[in-house]
């Protein structure tokens, strides 16, 4: 009987053993609530966005090839005119353009504050970078309309409105997550290879220039990319700067749109389950199909990185 009683008081599971129990099957239902409600928004996306072809009879082609967007009228084959090539071209120009004008301020941010000054360099650009994270949307679009399309008004001509805008004001917008990750970066190249670099004779110079910086290439890649994604996806303060006309923009400074201005502005004045409400659920997929592309980028190149 002894026996017994001591097998049974080691065999019965512990206190501890219930908590981590309890405490797993909550973690894997938190994280199957997760997965279930991020796919049930793409199958609802995808279904609203694909009505456009299957149910309006529009054309894929002319969907990425034309630039007429009227979706509320036809063409003389009964086709709705979808054309979202104006979108889709100024959505990637701001994009890049941004990302471009960003990526160089953004690396020598994060050299200055790792490689060259890490005290001082904390001290003056960390608070800056948390403010410029903290400003809302509607704050940038604002300062925008404000300064940056009078400013170009005035200097480059047009009426202010267009790419040029909108980079600017994304550049500004993706400039501190950019930074930031870059920091991380920079953090994560093992402080031996530095010193081995310096033992070999090399400058600081070379030292940042030469190994370091090459070796954070795949984590700079990561946030440049990460700062992509942000700025193809921003709305609000584009669409206050970008002129929102749904044409092929001629230049920098003509009027332009993209997926998002024309996302917003149409939204709520469409029907739904009509045509031009599908349209722009078309649009709204194309956005989430990018997003979802930007995405898998990340992780290809943060685990190149890691390999390496």
């Amino acid at each position: 009987m002894a026996e017994d009683k001591i097998r049974a008081s080691l065999l019965k599971e512990s206190k501890a053993s219930k908590r981590e129990k309890h405490g797993k099957i909550l973690s894997f239902a938190a994280i199957g609530l997760i997965v279930i409600v991020v796919v049930a928004i793409f199958i609802f996306v995808a279904t609203r966005g694909i009505a456009t072809f299957t149910v309006d009879k529009g054309s894929l082609w002319d969907f990425f090839t034309k630039s007429q967007w009227n979706p509320g009228t036809t063409d003389k084959s009964g086709h709705p005119l979808i054309g979202a090539l104006p979108m889709i071209v100024g959505s990637f120009a701001v994009t890049l353009l941004s990302a471009v004008v960003a990526t160089p301020f953004a690396i020598a941010a994060a050299i200055y504050m790792v490689e060259i000054s890490p005290r001082r360099g904390y001290k003056i650009l960390q608070p800056v970078i948390e403010l410029l994270v903290g400003i809302p949307s509607v704050v940038y679009g604002f300062v925008g309309l404000s300064l940056v399309v009078p400013f170009i008004r005035n200097h480059f001509g047009g009426t202010g409105f267009g790419i040029l805008a909108g980079t600017m004001v994304l550049f500004v917008m993706i400039l501190p997550t950019v930074t930031s990750m870059s920091v991380d970066a920079l953090r994560s190249v093992p402080r031996y290879y530095r010193e081995a670099s310096l033992a070999l004779g090399a400058t600081r110079w070379q030292t940042t220039y030469k190994v370091v910086l090459r070796a954070a290439v795949p984590g700079i890649m990561t946030a440049v990319i990460f700062g992509m994604s942000r700025a193809f996806g921003e709305a609000l303060a584009v669409q206050m700067v970008i002129g929102n006309a749904a044409l092929l923009p001629q230049n920098l400074v003509s009027p332009a749109s993209t997926l998002t201005s024309i996302l917003t502005m149409g939204m709520g004045n469409s029907v739904m389950g009509s045509v031009s409400n599908n349209a722009l659920w078309s649009l709204a997929l194309l956005l989430l199909l990018m997003s979802l592309l930007f995405n898998i980028l990340i992780h290809r190149i943060s685990k190149k990185g890691a390999l390496h």
